[in-house]
């Protein structure tokens, strides 16, 4: 096959990112009229592969394609026309928004950054006139809404179908969505998938496809081919059919050890929970904070809450109590304000003091401090996500140190009690012998998993989760779930739990929060 009849070419050629190889070589052919399924564990080398892709032009210390002997060869039909839309260029973008924030510089202390509308129409033609509101891709994306809404006030989910958007009128030849419907409400993945369906089965020489996801869950009909990495190597480059046949067979086999592997963690759990409980009564003897009554076992109250900014209303006359032991999930479309809601409960939303909010037996604004609320606290969010990745090089073993004590990075000596119990949670999650990497050097969903231990190394009271599993493959989000679910057991933590995906539910939350925003109330309580 020659390249004029290839899209991409990879011939005997490794992934390096000036320093070290982080992909060995392979050969791989994308043909026109092909679609491929990039996928594989977390860690394996995907998102290596989608860098090496998009860096057509690297310069030292980024990821491309390397060739290792004579007979290598790297061809790319695509050029600098290729657009990328993932939970990492997400995530970079809101991090670029929060550097060029300047409400300290301007009158009224707001500067609400780019809207939507003004970072999609970046990639449009200069003086092209084209009405953004009514075209065909923002009605796709289900944007227009937020079209002039500032991008750091968007939802995960709204963020996303932004990027999509975007890359859809850029008129890019070559379109990677890695984790398409990661942070995306049910009626948004239909829409999707359904457009991806169509594209997939119509493939254009102008504009190609690639789908990076975990597996084959929800994936789009037309997909032709997969390329799979595992531990830094290609493991699977084949047809969907033959890759059907390796995945079922997989499956029979994790389902043999998914009863063993929930039997270690509810094990390995208790452990750490018993330790844990012992350092916690020790600290607590030696400790003169102001400790926050629990009077009735009441952990969050909300009465008649009203959250809103710029005239869009989020939270409307919400009243809703949160007890010990009373597992919640919290769901609603992209935008209705579940981020909010758990914002006003870990403080990170000041619209908290002018309402009735009352977290541990005391209302908010009577003299607590923030670090009094966040220390009964383990917190899994977005923005918690970004906070560490602007601080990137922080080890692994000080992000869970950190945990300990509330903190954005770690300030505390590291003492021998708590790394002992961090060296365990790290074995837990596979990190064993790499507690002294940064984190930044780690992938978008290995990042994830760090910060979900972070969130329970101590045992906390709350555990607040907003989509803690994104970004994670599927053996480490069954993993994960199993892991949530064996803390719930233990009757000391409660869960509140925010996610759009239904498999993602567990067994334990019979209690829910809906939120409808285009309805009066804007909220229903379901108890199962």
């Amino acid at each position: 096959m020659s390249c004029t009849e290839s899209y991409i070419s990879v011939q005997n050629c490794a992934i390096c990112n000036g320093k070290n190889i982080l992909v060995s070589p392979f050969s791989w052919e994308f043909k026109i009229g092909q679609v491929w399924l990039v996928t594989g564990p977390n860690g394996g080398g995907k998102d290596f592969f989608v860098q090496a892709l998009k860096n057509q032009n690297a310069t030292f210390g980024q990821v491309y394609f390397e060739k290792q002997r004579e007979q290598s060869s790297y061809f790319n039909s695509f050029g600098n026309s290729i657009s990328l839309v993932s939970l990492e260029v997400a995530a970079s973008l809101i991090e670029e928004e929060r550097q060029n924030d300047e409400s300290d510089y301007i009158e009224g202390g707001v500067d609400i950054g780019r809207t939507a509308e003004q970072f999609i129409s970046e990639v449009l033609p200069p003086n092209y006139c084209f009405n953004l509101k009514g075209s065909r891709e923002v009605e796709l994306c289900g944007i227009k809404s937020v079209l002039n809404r500032g991008l750091k006030y968007l939802s995960t989910g709204e963020i996303r179908r932004v990027l999509l958007c975007r890359s859809l009128l850029s008129k890019s030849r070559l379109l990677i969505l890695s984790d398409p419907f990661a942070g995306l409400d049910l009626e948004s993945r239909t829409i999707l998938r359904d457009f991806l369906s169509v594209m997939a089965k119509e493939p254009s020489k102008d504009t190609a496809i690639i789908l990076c996801m975990e597996g084959l869950i929800e994936l789009p009909e037309g997909i032709t081919d997969v390329l799979e990495f595992t531990d830094g190597k290609v493991s699977f480059c084949s047809s969907i059919a033959e890759y059907a046949k390796t995945h079922q067979q997989r499956q029979k086999n994790n389902e043999k050890n998914k009863l063993q592997q929930k039997e270690k963690i509810s094990q390995t759990v208790k452990e750490i929970h018993f330790e844990r409980q012992l350092i916690t009564n020790t600290q607590q003897k030696n400790h003169s904070k102001t400790q926050i009554s629990q009077n009735s076992q009441e952990l969050v109250s909300m009465h008649n809450v009203n959250v809103g900014w710029g005239g869009h209303t989020v939270l409307k006359n919400l009243t809703w109590r949160l007890y010990a032991g009373q597992h919640w999930l919290i769901r609603g479309p992209n935008g209705s304000g579940k981020t909010t809601l758990l914002e006003l409960i870990t403080g990170d939303n000041m619209q908290v003091f002018c309402n009735d909010v009352s977290i541990f037996g005391r209302r908010r604004g009577t003299g607590e401090t923030v670090w009094e609320i966040k220390e009964k606290m383990g917190i899994v969010s977005y923005r918690l996500h970004l906070e560490y990745r602007m601080i990137g090089n922080t080890d692994l073993e000080a992000v869970l140190l950190s945990g300990f004590h509330d903190s954005i990075g770690l300030y505390e000596q590291r003492s021998q009690v708590e790394q002992a119990a961090v060296k365990k949670w790290l074995s837990f999650g596979g990190f064993s012998g790499r507690e002294h990497e940064p984190f930044n050097s780690l992938s978008y969903g290995e990042q994830r998993a760090i910060l979900i231990l972070r969130g329970v190394v101590k045992c906390p009271t709350l555990l607040v989760l907003d989509e803690p599993c994104h970004g994670l493959d599927e053996n480490y989000r069954n993993r994960i779930l199993q892991l949530l679910e064996s803390i719930a057991d233990t009757g000391s933590t409660t869960l509140l739990h925010v996610t759009h995906d239904p498999t993602e539910v567990l067994s334990c939350e019979k209690h829910i929060l809906e939120l409808r925003p285009k309805e009066d109330p804007m909220y229903k309580i379901i108890t199962q």
